[in-house]
């Protein structure tokens, strides 16, 4: 498993405009099928938020999934409640998903893409952008831009971990 990861800010115009991007790569010794199929397990992803502490509820469901899912979300940051709605606007099995989520005060988009390297391992690619829609919501992200070291660690780790799963969860099953 390797790992790649980066955080910048991105502009207009070579203007700031609040927005943070987090980017990160790992390569996972499964099959892009599995990895897929692993991915896509919204009901399973939803207990691990659960787990969490946060809370999730679907509130449009496609069968077989596709585009227009959306989940209402909540979770605690920085002492505060946050709630969000999440919206998959992009399925398409097995190399790519996007999400957006919406909250009064910041957007966020999260891009999944995974590509094949061989027939037994795979590249996860991971772009989370944060978009601030109000001036409380562009000082969070200024703080966090301001600790971009270790949000791009922590965001890196928990990504590395979750390709660790996959591989482990994979190699239970072969």
């Amino acid at each position: 498993m390797t790992t790649k990861t980066t955080a910048r800010n991105r502009g207009s115009n070579g203007q700031a405009d609040g927005t943070m991007i987090f980017t990160t790569r790992e390569d996972i010794e499964a099959p892009i099928d599995f990895v897929f199929a692993q991915i896509s397990d919204f009901a399973s992803l939803e207990r691990m938020i659960l787990r969490r502490g946060g809370e999730v509820q679907r509130r449009v469901d496609r069968t077989p999934h596709a585009a227009g899912m959306i989940w209402d979300a909540a979770f605690d940051m920085r002492g505060k409640r946050r709630q969000l709605e999440v919206t998959l606007v992009r399925f398409e099995a097995p190399a790519a998903m996007r999400f957006e989520a919406v909250s009064k005060s910041l957007n966020a988009d999260l891009s999944v893409e995974l590509v094949a390297l061989s027939r037994g391992r795979t590249r996860l690619g991971m772009i989370g952008e944060l978009k601030p829609q109000n001036l409380t919501a562009r000082l969070m992200v200024q703080s966090l831009k301001l600790a971009r070291g270790n949000v791009a660690k922590r965001f890196e780790m928990r990504v590395a971990s979750y390709a660790k799963d996959l591989e482990d969860k994979y190699s239970r099953s072969a």
